[in-house]
Formats: C-alpha cells, sequence, structure tokens
C-alpha cells in the first residue's frame, strides 16, 4: 500500500501545524513548523524546516533544515524586542500588535513546481523562486530565483542555468505538474529513462 496519500498529508511527528493547506500526497518531515502556508500536490519538507507565510507549489523538495518566509523584527522602531508586539505575553492588560503580525503574514514568499531547496537554506519574505529552480545548500535568497536557474552563496547568486533557456520555455509549456496521478504513473518509465529532449519530443504535442 502506498505510504502517501491523496486525502491527508503525511505529517511526521513532533510537527507544528498553523493556519496551513496541504494538497495531495504532501509530506512534512518530523519536527518541522509550517504556519500560515499553503503546500501543493506532491510537496514534501525534510525533517526540521520550518516554513511560514509561504506558498509552495507542486512537486517542491524542500531539505532538512531550510527556512522560507523566516519573519523579521521591527527595525524601524525604538526596539527590535518581542514586547511590543507580543505584548499580551507580558501584561495582562495589553494587547498583541495586531497591525504589525498582519503585515508580517501579507509578506508571502513563492517557491514554483518541481523546485529543489537545499539543506539549510533560507528563502527569505516576499522572495519567489521559479519554476525548476534550485537553491543550493546554506544559500540565503534575498532576490527573486528565475526558472531553472540554480543559485548558491550568501547572499545567493547565480551559478548557472540547469537547463538550456528554450527547453525551460518547453517544459513550462508542457506543464507535467498539472497531470494526474495516473497519467504520472503511465508515464513514469518515461520520466525514468527518456532524456528531458525525448521526454519532451514524446508528450508535448499530446
Amino acid at each position: 500500500m502506498a505510504r502517501l496519500s491523496p486525502d491527508t498529508p503525511f505529517v511526521h511527528p513532533d510537527c507544528e501545524i498553523t493556519d496551513s493547506r496541504f494538497g495531495r500526497y504532501v509530506e512534512i518531515g518530523r519536527g518541522s513548523r509550517v504556519a500560515h502556508s499553503v503546500i501543493g500536490d506532491y510537496s514534501y519538507c525534510d525533517r526540521q524546516a520550518d516554513i511560514a507565510n509561504a506558498e509552495i507549489g507542486k512537486f517542491a523538495n524542500i531539505a532538512s533544515f531550510a527556512r522560507i518566509g523566516p519573519t523579521d523584527h521591527p527595525m524601524d522602531r525604538a526596539s527590535l524586542h518581542h514586547f511590543h508586539y507580543r505584548s499580551a505575553d507580558y501584561w495582562d492588560d495589553a494587547e498583541n500588535d495586531a497591525d504589525f503580525f498582519a503585515r508580517r503574514r501579507a509578506r508571502i514568499a513563492r517557491i514554483g513546481h518541481d523546485t529543489w531547496i537545499g539543506h539549510g537554506a533560507v528563502i527569505r519574505p516576499e522572495v519567489t523562486i521559479g519554476h525548476g529552480a534550485v537553491v543550493a545548500t546554506l544559500a540565503v535568497v534575498t532576490r527573486d530565483v528565475a526558472p531553472y536557474e540554480i543559485v548558491a552563496g550568501i547572499p545567493a547568486r547565480p551559478i548557472r542555468q540547469r537547463i538550456a533557456p528554450d527547453i525551460a520555455e518547453r517544459l513550462i509549456a508542457l506543464a507535467w505538474w498539472d497531470w494526474d496521478h495516473q497519467t504520472l504513473r503511465a508515464r513514469l518509465a518515461e520520466f525514468r529513462a527518456l532524456p528531458i529532449e525525448a521526454f519532451l519530443e514524446k508528450y508535448e504535442t499530446r
């Protein structure tokens, strides 16, 4: 029997899930935290991932200890500390700063389809990672990443294109990530065996 389900995400122990939605065949690794986020079909994160205020596409591969959408402290105020926006934690007669939290949650990090976020990588709020892109281990991404681009470093910089731009455009047009579960199974052998161009030639006109 298959381990993953179209109906219920596979959430490992010790996870903290807040106000988030999951697609089909999703897996959340042990000890991960997911807050105010949407995670698309077939996407997964490995253990101890920290995801907040994010929209993650289908078939995203998120390695252990990655952090997507880390929240900021207010650097334009007299103090950086929690006390003036998590105030109810400190005083019975004080309320939390609802406007501050609303602004924080509006700063969405967006991760495209069929992406790979490496171990310990950080994706800053309001950054978009294009379809098919790769973020290297321990990279800190502060700017948008183009589709099928590989980035690395602190701050992350382009290393090279994963595949040629014309091939990337054809893959995006094919949008195989929108195929249904039965079609993916039927074409599993070709995913495994065919080079990208041969795969495109077989399926892009169907």
